[in-house]
């Protein structure tokens, strides 16, 4: 019954196997949650293989390349995650304001790290919060205020002085400011590109790299010891031939070293799963590629980096909305988010481009 006492929405059923346990069951849901008792009445809407809601773990609904976007504009790319079965966001910096995502039921969960907290010139312009070290610990804790839990640095870019790639922050600016944020309850993420501002980042106590493309043997030792996740975004790192393109004419230094990164990237991600680094699927959707890529991130990280069928489906799926605070599967009880497939995933994630049914917060939106 709804708050009100009026009937809530009618009883679902699929039929099929439940992912990951791998159950041939029935599934149900009543008043947007899972279960397996049987509901007389209950209308069948798929029958296939289920798999809970695909996890988008760096995304930007808000943004493009030019900066914020309006609100008409995000719904669409909020849309278009959706409906390829992305259920849960990590938004990864955005410069608009999407609370308003919140009041809507058929759209996907969002959990926002706020701006993206940038050195002075030193990143994409309209994108982040500019400042200057002095100012990185308050700006932390304004942007953890800002969030839902996590915040995001931009660890390093393009030095128009050195001409290539270098660190944004001291170490000491960095240990100072990961601590304030872990002091109010958030975790923090940083996008690096290059080698130098990962030991800092490392012994400052980051939880999180995006890209990290340039991970040596010893750092990945490190991050698998301490359990410091990686979101590589493969599929965004398909773009650094064109970035050392962009580039060359002004920062030749700059272009050899991202195409030395890209060479070597599958290697780099590849030694990282095989130490334990535990790695989620992201796909980098909103600055210049399109929202909806959840199934090609997932693809490429078994396909390029080498993890399992079930470990790549997992980095977008289970063990990502566990890392990210949520029911991991779809146990009794559980939030009704989920997509169903005709075929197994498991056997060929292509499967994943084409969702057969996607039902969120208990309704069927696709």
């Amino acid at each position: 019954m709804s708050a009100a006492g009026a009937p809530g929405p009618a009883p679902l059923h699929v039929r099929g196997v439940v992912l990951p346990e791998g159950d041939h069951r029935d599934l149900y849901v009543v008043d947007g949650r899972v279960t397996y008792e049987r509901v007389a009445g209950a209308e069948t809407v798929a029958v296939g293989y289920v798999v809970p809601g695909l996890v988008d773990a760096h995304c930007h609904v808000g943004l493009d390349a030019d900066g914020a976007v309006p609100p008409a504009v995000q719904e669409e790319q909020a849309l278009a995650d959706r409906d390829a079965g992305t259920l849960l966001i990590r938004d990864a910096g955005s410069a608009a304001d999407t609370r308003w995502i919140d009041d809507r039921a058929d759209l996907p969960h969002i959990i926002r790290a706020g701006r993206h907290v940038a050195r002075s010139k030193r990143y994409i312009r309209n994108y982040g919060v500019e400042i200057e070290p002095h100012e990185l610990v308050d700006t932390v804790a304004d942007q953890t205020r800002r969030g839902d839990g996590w915040v995001k640095l931009v660890g390093d870019w393009i030095d128009r002085d050195a001409g290539d790639l270098t660190p944004c922050w001291p170490g000491d600016a960095l240990a100072a400011a990961i601590a304030k944020a872990h002091e109010l309850g958030a975790r923090v993420t940083a996008h690096v590109f290059g080698e130098e501002a990962l030991p800092d980042l490392l012994a400052a106590g980051i939880d999180c790299l995006e890209h990290g493309t340039g991970l040596s043997p010893e750092l990945v030792a490190i991050m698998a010891e301490r359990q410091v996740a990686l979101v590589p975004t493969r599929r965004q790192v398909d773009n650094f031939p064109r970035y050392a393109d962009q580039g060359e004419p002004k920062f030749p230094a700059y272009a050899v070293h991202m195409r030395e990164l890209y060479g070597r990237v599958d290697e780099t991600l590849r030694a990282a799963y095989a130490a334990g680094v535990p790695i989620y699927a992201g796909t980098d959707a909103g600055g210049v590629l399109p929202h909806g890529l959840i199934a090609t991130e997932i693809r490429m990280l078994h396909e390029r980096v080498g993890l399992s069928a079930y470990d790549a489906l997992g980095a977008g799926s289970w063990r990502a909305r566990e890392w990210l605070g949520l029911n991991a599967g779809l146990h009794e009880g559980a939030p009704a988010d989920f997509v169903v497939y005709a075929d197994n995933p498991l056997d060929n994630l292509g499967v994943l481009a084409a969702p057969a049914r996607i039902v969120l917060r208990g309704a069927v939106v696709r």
